[in-house]
């Protein structure tokens, strides 16, 4: 076997992959794409043009170029607050080729979210858009923990398309690492809200690849992959940059925040084969077309994750569109989708079976497999999955349990083999299929004035997805109102992320507690009273 080149052993059900010593993920997903002749083909489209292979492998080689020239080392992180643009491709790819560890974070974060990563991941460069550049700015003033460098991809004059383009688009050499090594990370919240950077090898990607984007969904060569759900975390991350380079297909991006308006736009001018989503969204588009009719004749298939899809959205999307929703179930300690249902086999309400080279069970307290109908907690393992927690021990040894991953997801086994949710086993809430922390948005809320206690649950709407409640304790000459209701969504929408505010607001006398003082959150539903 030559260096960098995967094999797949066929011997073995479902085929594994096996790495030579010597393996870096760039060679497989963007070099062999010029000696297998597609190198005039295009591999990314956005509003901004066409990028084929030819010019992402030139500017992932000039992106190396400059991080070397730059003095970033091998293991050394680049922290990325990028929207989602060919240059995102250029900084992941470009980094990995000279074993620099590039950190995707969340471009809706604000501040305080920027400055934990900063100084967490110790990273030696920054590199962020424009139109984020308050918030970053802001949390680089306010970090204890300095980069070397901090470069806007805008900026004239010595921004990173300037420096890009003075440097040479050749770099035959490829950093020697193997298939263990660490390649990039992606942040991940927990339970208590707090980041959690999560370390993936140069295999995880095949593993994903192959499995899930190839096998599962079946991705070919000239295929159009738009994925709405955006690159900063490994939902998007696999659908939208990932998978489609493996397969040799092309990535569709929409730079702005995906609006109907806006993801209909991209469907109907990039034509698209197919849709990666989550349920929230699909509930929009079918608001939409209610009241227009855009065409999307050219997907052959959808894709849901990052929360349950609930059947009736199934239903309604396929009376709709004549179009099938494959809905799963991922993270980003496996990375990406690890069961799915497939074009073949599919169950609404259910998010499938496991995918080919991933093992599931469902387990009770004390970590025994519970039989089929019996509801516990979900296990996986696989080869995409995460090597550890960084800087993070002991919530490594309590998520990764003799080779599993412990998802915190409740789940139970049908009579036909689907995985049923069941919710979550701590708190957490998944809103537009991302997680959130109620405890960030109680923080929120109980720095206005007007609040003395602030307690958020999750809520389903109309179409049955999960969104943040609020149930507030005002201070003493504070009333309830209409009024003060809006106030206080202002104010939650000013500072967190935009999908994180309360989208309803109970006023409360008082919070449902332990005797110990301890929130039952799960109670939290019988005390709405006055509602806004």
């Amino acid at each position: 076997m030559r260096d960098h080149e995967v094999a797949f052993d066929s011997s073995a059900t479902p085929p594994v992959p096996r790495f030579p010593p010597l393996f870096n993920a760039v060679v497989p997903f963007v070099e062999r794409h010029a000696h297998e002749g597609r190198a005039d083909r295009i591999a990314v489209s956005s509003s901004a043009g066409d990028v084929t292979f030819a010019a992402l492998g030139e500017n992932v080689n000039r992106c190396a170029n400059l991080l070397c020239r730059l003095g970033i080392a091998k293991g050394e992180r680049l922290v990325m607050v990028v929207k989602d643009s060919a240059e995102f491709f250029y900084l992941f790819w470009g980094a990995i080729k000279c074993g620099v560890i590039p950190v995707p974070a969340n471009t809706l974060w604000r501040g305080r979210g920027y400055q934990y990563i900063f100084e967490d991941s110790r990273c030696r460069a920054v590199v962020y858009s424009a139109e984020f550049s308050h918030e970053v700015e802001a949390a680089l003033e306010a970090s204890s923990h300095k980069p070397a460098h901090a470069l806007v991809v805008e900026r004239p004059g010595g921004g990173l398309r300037e420096l890009l383009a003075v440097e040479s688009p050749v770099l035959d050499a490829v950093c020697p690492t193997s298939a263990s090594d660490d390649c990039f990370w992606v942040y991940s919240s927990g339970s208590t809200g707090s980041p959690k950077g999560v370390v993936h090898h140069h295999a995880a990607m095949v593993a994903i690849s192959h499995y899930f984007g190839a096998a599962t969904l079946g991705i070919k060569e000239d295929d159009i992959c738009f994925s709405a759900a955006k690159l900063f975390f490994s939902y998007g991350l696999g659908n939208g940059l990932i998978f489609p380079l493996w397969c040799g297909a092309r990535s569709v991006l929409l730079d702005g925040r995906p609006t109907a308006q806006t993801v209909f736009a991209a469907i109907e001018k990039f034509r698209p084969t197919i849709f990666f989503g989550v349920p929230t969204l699909f509930a929009i588009l079918l608001q939409e077309m209610e009241n227009s009719a855009p065409d999307i004749s050219s997907l052959r298939l959808c894709v849901s994750a990052g929360e349950a899809l609930p059947a009736k959205l199934f239903q309604r999307w396929q009376e709709r569109t004549g179009l099938t929703i494959l809905d799963g179930i991922g993270s980003t300690e496996l990375l990406n989708t690890f069961i799915s249902n497939t074009p073949e086999n599919f169950k609404p309400g259910t998010s499938g079976r496991p995918v080919p080279g991933f093992e599931a069970k469902i387990v009770n307290e004390d970590h025994r497999e519970v039989s089929a109908g019996e509801t516990g907690l979900l296990m996986v393992r696989g080869i995409s999955q995460l090597k550890h927690y960084w800087n993070k021990p002991k919530k490594t040894a309590d998520t990764v349990i003799d080779g599993w991953v412990r998802t915190g997801d409740r789940y139970f086994r049908d009579e036909d083999g689907f995985f049923v949710p069941c919710g979550r086993q701590d708190d957490m809430l998944k809103v537009g299929g991302i997680w959130c922390s109620p405890i960030e948005i109680e923080r929120r809320l109980s720095e206005h004035p007007a609040v003395s206690e602030a307690a958020v649950g999750g809520r389903a709407d109309a179409n049955d997805l999960i969104k943040p409640e609020a149930f507030i304790v005002l201070n003493k000459g504070n009333a309830a109102s209409q009024s003060l209701a809006e106030e206080l969504l202002q104010f939650c929408k000013s500072g967190l992320a935009r999908y994180k505010y309360p989208r309803w607001f109970n006023f409360v006398e008082q919070l449902p507690r332990t005797p110990t003082g301890k929130l039952q959150r799960f109670r939290l539903a019988e005390m709405r009273g006055v509602e806004n």
